[in-house]
């Protein structure tokens, strides 16, 4: 009699568990957004190495549904958390200023918060370590300073060859060439050493991300998003 008893209350907990589990794995559908895929966010909030801090928090809103043919798994709207990690603010010498973006995590329809890997891309460079910059120093504002040199150069023996064109069938192209691109070298050269210098006391570029400004963003880490 107990081997009977006890054979129904171990099959009754066999079907509980198997219809327990059952509630569970519909419960839990997710649709999988796979790393790399590209999101467009508003932000709620500036972010900005002139006025940011350390610690700062941020929000930003989807502003396209993120959906499959047949679901929308993160609909427009969907809220994102975000803080500052650290600031590095512009500084002399070109040097610009860095913000370090911590994308925490996002809202989904139900309630759930969904932690998120996520950078920002487009307009803005990245260093090694994740920092977003718009110029790095000296170093870059001397070669944009050469290229400029060599531009006006160019622009300057390039005038020299259309006006000389004109005089004498072309011929006087062998005076005209040589005088405008010692005069473009001069004035090239002497935009470098003036710029150079004041490079050195020039501050860098901010970086500057105001409100309701639309972003682009990648998943660098999937996420698995319930769908009930």
């Amino acid at each position: 009699m107990r081997i009977k008893i006890s054979a129904v209350i171990l099959t009754l907990l066999f079907t509980v568990n198997i219809a327990f589990a059952g509630i569970l794995k519909s419960n839990a559908e997710t649709k999988r957004i796979p790393a790399g895929t590209k999101f467009t966010i508003k932000l709620l909030n500036p972010i900005s190495t002139k006025t940011s801090k350390d610690g700062d928090f941020f929000s930003a809103v989807l502003v396209d549904d993120e959906k499959t043919p047949t679901n929308v798994i993160l609909p427009a709207g969907s809220m994102i958390r975000g803080s500052i990690k650290k600031v590095s603010p512009s500084k002399r010498f070109s040097r610009g200023g860095v913000v370090y973006v911590d994308f925490d995590h996002i809202v989904t329809p139900n309630g759930r918060q969904l932690p998120l890997d996520m950078i920002i891309s487009g307009k803005i460079n990245m260093n090694f370590n994740g920092g977003l910059y718009l110029n790095k120093g000296y170093g870059e504002a001397l070669g944009e300073n050469w290229n400029k040199t060599i531009e006006i150069t160019t622009n300057a023996t390039e005038y020299g060859m259309d006006i000389g064109e004109d005089i004498l069938g072309g011929a006087a192209r062998i005076l005209t060439v040589p005088v405008c691109a010692f005069g473009g070298a001069i004035g090239g050269g002497a935009y470098w050493i003036g710029d150079s210098v004041a490079d050195m006391f020039r501050k860098g570029q901010d970086v500057e991300f105001n409100q309701d400004e639309t972003l682009t963003v990648i998943l660098t880490q999937p996420i698995d998003v319930p769908l009930n």
